[in-house]
């Protein structure tokens, strides 16, 4: 009983030391990277960006964040109190419960379990419940429509994102994100399944809410959408929540087409940096292209939104993920067997 007890308790210490190591740094590159956008698209439009709060403005994101703390929160009359609140919550609660599958490192993940694809599928549609609940609970007809455009984009997208992923796994013969790194050894899928690749990335920026696909919270018609209602730390979660979605999402197109913590070259100088700096070096990559294209594309049309899910993007994925299986089985190459 002794044995059992301490073996326990060191598995649940083990485990709540990798979640804060996980969980803090994800934490701080929220908060910066909302100071990293500011300047980036600062520097697009010709402007500073921050720069008044410590050297180079470095300290602006713990400025914002006092400022959230000690603002009021409002709950409009009508609102629904439990779920008004409860919201914001369970939307920046699941983006970060998903890293806990995701491998930043060789052996470094929180829970390296085999089904760790079928992990971010359930977490990832969960995450419109946060939504739909802020827009149902704030008694407000803009929230309401704004939750209501949110769910059918997320939903949309996730079709073809699915699509997608069941083509990586058919490749890799594993759901086990360790494993989908590991297969890259040879090559990065994003090689052969550029076009798919492609797909899932501009997914990602419509899963996430952003620039071109921002309709959500489109400030022309719908005053913010389903945030109209929301003021200091619930409104800030629910901001934290797409920011950690961005480096989420990120996370994933690095894991499942970039080969992860794996140095793009197999030479001394690239295989003597840890695999832990190629993978956030990849992550940020993949961040700038997010704050690239706010700058620099206008918001497109709900019509256009949609058609270019249904339309284009679930064909597209569809015909190539038939492809694929036609061509492991003409050629025999099943990497499972």
């Amino acid at each position: 009983m002794t044995g059992f007890w301490d073996s326990t308790t060191g598995f649940v210490i083990l485990t709540v030391l990798k979640t804060l190591a996980l969980v803090v740094p994800l934490l701080i590159g929220v908060a910066y990277l909302t100071y990293a956008e500011r300047k980036v698209l600062g520097a697009i439009q010709v402007r500073k960006g921050p720069n008044r709060v410590g050297p180079f403005g470095l300290m602006q994101p713990f400025a914002d964040a006092l400022k959230m703390l000690t603002k009021e929160t409002v709950v409009p009359d009508g609102a629904d109190r439990l779920l008004f609140v409860l919201a914001p919550m369970i939307t920046f609660g699941l983006a970060v419960m998903a890293w806990a599958v995701i491998p930043v490192n060789a052996g470094w993940a929180i829970a390296d379990i085999n089904v760790g694809v079928l992990y971010l599928f359930a977490v990832s549609s969960l995450g419109v419940y946060g939504i739909i609940i802020a827009g149902w609970a704030s008694n407000s007809k803009y929230a309401f429509l704004g939750a209501m455009r949110s769910a059918a984009q997320m939903v949309s997208y996730e079709v073809s994102m699915g699509f997608v992923i069941v083509t990586v796994i058919l490749l890799a013969g594993s759901q086990n994100l360790t494993q989908i790194v590991l297969s890259q050894k040879q090559f990065w899928y994003a090689v052969p399944l550029f076009p798919v690749f492609v797909i899932f990335f501009i997914s990602g920026l419509a899963e996430t809410n952003r620039a071109p696909f921002d309709l959500a919270e489109g400030e022309s018609e719908l005053v913010a959408g389903f945030m109209v209602e929301y003021s200091a730390m619930s409104f800030a979660l629910f901001f934290l929540g797409e920011y950690a979605n961005m480096i989420l999402i990120s996370g994933m197109t690095t894991t499942l087409f970039l080969g992860g913590w794996l140095s793009p070259l197999p030479f001394a100088p690239f295989t003597m940096i840890p695999g832990v700096l190629w993978f956030l070096l990849k992550i940020c990559i993949c961040l700038f292209v997010f704050i690239w294209v706010r700058g620099t594309l206008p918001r497109v049309r709900y019509d256009q939104l949609m058609a270019l899910g249904w339309k284009v993007f679930l064909p597209v994925s569809l015909v190539y993920l038939v492809a694929v299986a036609g061509v492991m089985e003409y050629f025999g190459w099943f990497p499972h067997a």
